[in-house]
């Protein structure tokens, strides 16, 4: 029983605009303590955009260029880079300096650039970026954090009360799991329940929870049991945060209905696209005897055999046209298909 890959992108993106400061707190705390949180935040999207389109390197990567204000009064763009492959990427330290300095050329803004590495190779640590020609040197040196080094200090992690905390759990196990639902079931349903033994909002819980629901994904038979657990669960902790359980039992199974309605759609297609193929072959088969016998093929005919779109009645006209007598008798055998075909609507 395998499960399906997780989905990162969407969840992080989600838990970093969610959860902006308490993500600072929890990666960079020197960071978080020299900004000015009395003064509001902003996501700068469209200048992200236009350098990303500018600079592109790659594929997308859940990036994120926040204006922030610091203690002493000073604004800086914070420019943060997740890191979500499963593997180590060699250009993504030039990828890093590209965003840099784009972001300083274009808008003239100092930027601090961030990543959170959250592959699974305890050796790639990127941390700078250099050239030099001729003795002329360019470099970046940017801040980093390893996800994978929480695993270490798992019990100092399970007792942070910083929702991303929660987070990096839930990364982190949906890695190890991998290859073994059952454990997934297992850990999805503890860190769920962590969800409500912290204390948080109830808007917390729930921002907390879809992000586990996104990335521990199970299979259709582990999932049901994980739901009926967390039912049984918040009934008995008098609560209705993560459930109304008929809710997302009906849409659990819509978006299974569509899938299954997805799959048996392509078997269908496929049947018909052989079916079509089949058809076409034999038109284009009796023409070609047909005219190989007559030496030509009148235009009606040929217009009135295009219109059969029956399997059967083309294998019975094929048949027909390897005996027929002449392109006449063979019109006759035609008019009777098509009608039967009309009679048949």
């Amino acid at each position: 029983m395998a499960t399906t890959r997780a989905d990162y992108d969407s969840p992080w993106k989600e838990m970093l605009e969610r959860f902006f400061p308490e993500f600072l707190a929890f990666f960079f705390p020197d960071i978080y303590a020299d900004i000015d949180w009395a003064r509001p935040y902003e996501f700068l999207e469209s200048e992200l955009q236009q350098i990303v389109r500018e600079a592109e390197t790659g594929r997308r990567r859940v990036d994120k260029l926040v204006r922030v204000w610091r203690q002493n009064g000073e604004e800086r763009w914070v420019l943060i880079h997740i890191e979500i492959q499963g593997q180590q990427e060699s250009d993504f330290p030039q990828r890093m300096y590209i965003y840099n300095y784009r972001i300083f050329d274009r808008y003239g803004r100092q930027v601090a650039s961030l990543a959170v590495l959250t592959d699974e190779n305890t050796h790639w640590r990127p941390s700078r970026y250099e050239y030099e020609v001729w003795g002329s040197r360019s470099a970046l040196e940017f801040r980093t954090a390893k996800l994978l080094d929480w695993r270490l200090r798992w019990a100092t992690l399970a007792r942070h009360t910083n929702p991303f905390a929660v987070v990096a759990m839930a990364h982190l196990k949906t890695q190890e799991t991998q290859r073994n639902p059952q454990d997934r079931k297992l850990w999805k349903f503890t860190l769920t329940r962590l969800l409500y033994e912290r204390g948080y909002s109830r808007e917390d819980v729930l921002e907390l929870f879809r992000f586990i629901d996104w990335v521990m994904t199970l299979p259709a038979e582990l999932d049901d049991q994980f739901e009926a657990e967390l039912e049984a669960y918040e009934e008995a902790q008098h609560v209705r945060y993560v459930t109304t359980i008929e809710q997302r039992a009906e849409q659990r199974g819509l978006q299974r209905g569509i899938e299954q309605g997805i799959e048996q759609g392509i078997e269908q297609g496929i049947e018909q696209g052989i079916e079509r193929g089949i058809e076409q072959t034999l038109r284009e088969n009796i023409a070609t005897l047909l005219e190989g016998r007559f030496q030509s093929l009148p235009e009606d005919l040929a217009s009135r055999l295009a219109q059969i779109d029956d399997l059967a009645a083309l294998r019975m006209l094929f048949r027909q046209a390897i005996t027929v007598e002449s392109p006449a008798a063979f019109a006759e055998v035609l008019a009777q298909a098509m009608a039967g075909m009309v009679d048949n609507l």
